[in-house]
Parts: C-alpha cells; sequence; structure tokens
C-alpha cells in the first residue's frame, strides 16, 4: 500500500495578466490502502489535480510524494514512481484506440511495469485482468466498439490495472453512464480496493457517489481544498458554506425540484 500527497501544489495556466490559476496552493493527502474523494464543481481544479498526479500537467509549484519520493521530480527514480500513479478517464471511448482490439490496449498497461511478457504470459495477464473486471476473457480480441459503455470503463480499469498501480486516479468515471451501470463500476472499485489493498483518489461532482465509495473527502472551490475530513463527517454537518451549498444542490427522491429558486 502506498501513500500519495499532494504539497502545496499550484498550477497556473498563461503568464501576465492572461494567466489563470487552476490550483491555488493546494493539499491533499490520500491515505494509503484508503479511498479519497474529491469534490467541486466544473472548474473547481479537482480534475488538474489528476492530470498533475500523473504527469500530463505541470505543476507550477509545490510537490507530489508517493511515499515520500516527489514524482514531478525530472530525475530517473522520480519517473520511475509516477508510473505506479495510473488513472482512468471519463470518457472510455476516448481512451481506447477504436482500431485496437481490446486486449491489446489492456496489454498495453504491462510496459509500465518495467518487465518483458513473453506472448503467452502476455495472453495470460490479459485473460486474468479482464476477469478480474468481469468481462469475458474470450473477448479479447473484440473491438471497443461491440462493448457497452460501462463495459468499456471496466476495459480502462482492467489497463490500468496492468500497469501495477500503487495509487489508482478515476476522474468522474461514472459521470457519462446510466445510474444502474454506475452501481457496477462502483462496486467493481470498491471490491478491486479491497481486494489489491489499493490507494485510490476518487474524482467526482455527485456527492451520493463519493459517500459510497470515499474514506474521507475534500471539497475543492477555485483551485483550493476548503474542506476535509472523514467522509461521513463531512458530508453529515459540512463547516464550510461551499459544501452546505453542493449537499443543497443534490436532488432529494421524493422531494420537488425548486426551480424558481435563487
Amino acid at each position: 500500500m502506498s501513500q500519495l500527497e499532494f504539497r502545496d501544489v499550484s498550477v497556473r495556466y498563461g503568464s501576465g495578466r492572461a494567466a489563470h490559476l487552476a490550483v491555488d496552493s493546494a493539499t491533499l493527502l490520500v491515505r494509503s490502502g484508503t479511498t479519497h474523494g474529491l469534490v467541486g464543481e466544473s472548474g473547481s481544479g479537482k480534475s488538474t489535480m489528476a492530470r498533475i498526479a500523473v504527469g500530463l500537467t505541470e505543476v507550477s509549484g509545490g510537490a507530489i510524494l508517493l511515499d515520500g519520493v516527489d514524482i514531478t521530480d525530472t530525475a530517473r527514480a522520480s519517473r520511475l514512481a509516477r508510473r505506479r500513479v495510473q488513472m482512468v478517464f471519463q470518457d472510455p471511448m476516448a481512451s481506447l484506440d477504436p482500431r485496437m482490439p481490446v486486449g491489446v490496449s489492456i496489454a498495453e498497461g504491462l510496459l509500465a511495469t518495467g518487465r518483458r511478457y513473453s506472448r503467452l504470459d502476455r495472453e495470460a495477464r490479459v485473460s486474468e485482468l479482464l476477469d478480474r473486471v468481469h468481462i469475458d476473457p474470450a473477448r479479447a480480441g473484440e473491438s471497443p466498439a461491440a462493448f457497452s459503455g460501462g463495459q468499456r470503463q471496466r476495459i480502462t480499469i482492467a489497463r490500468a490495472l496492468a500497469a501495477e498501480p500503487a495509487v489508482l486516479i478515476a476522474d468522474e468515471i461514472t459521470s457519462a453512464l446510466d445510474v444502474s451501470v454506475q452501481g457496477v463500476v462502483l462496486n467493481l472499485l470498491r471490491e478491486l480496493q479491497q481486494e489489491l489493498d489499493l490507494t485510490m483518489l476518487f474524482i467526482s461532482h455527485n456527492l451520493a457517489v463519493v459517500r459510497y465509495v470515499s474514506d474521507e473527502v475534500s471539497v475543492m472551490r477555485n483551485g483550493r481544498i476548503v474542506e476535509h475530513g472523514d467522509t461521513g463527517t463531512v458530508l453529515a454537518n459540512p463547516a464550510d458554506d461551499y459544501t452546505r451549498e453542493l449537499l443543497l444542490a443534490v436532488p432529494v427522491m421524493g422531494e420537488p425540484l425548486d426551480l424558481e429558486a435563487d
């Protein structure tokens, strides 16, 4: 199990008057073996936090530590450590090559382990990973178009697991799915976290989803962390006004929407 720490990180886009501070001195600790929810409105900076963790966006300041190693550094040890942080994106169709069989896509994830696999070992590992995410391994030769949205998202999870991550980052991975399908994916994440002792950063704007999967939660607004704590405590008794506003915005079954509210 591993611990991921964002220590006073900032991300600035542009320069001069056109500069935009997407993340502003944010500190967040994803404790070993737990699922940490990160919530906020669109544009709050939460997806930028995911991107800097896997190296898709550079930090402007601060550090990101995986078990004490600064993975924002360019040293070889830091680059190798960063491979142990893997990300599952919101749109599985954009993540999977439509011309490539899903088994080949999953096998690409094996490259991040730094080990060489024989063809038979590679095929066996791909079958194991498909089975772990409850996809029939016999379908490894099929294209992404042959699968439903929820199945494709499970395939992208299998590809991330192929890299043998210490930390898995899930960025809005259920937002494009039907509610019934969301449940399947969320239950899979809980199952994997328990079986593999994964450390997970789960990013979503949906507080109900975060409540279901997360041990701790941080609330982000305008690039800053405004509240953090045990998920049950924060969502039952929020200390920050912004968190309370987010909770009030969650629809409650059986209650009419107040469409004329200010």
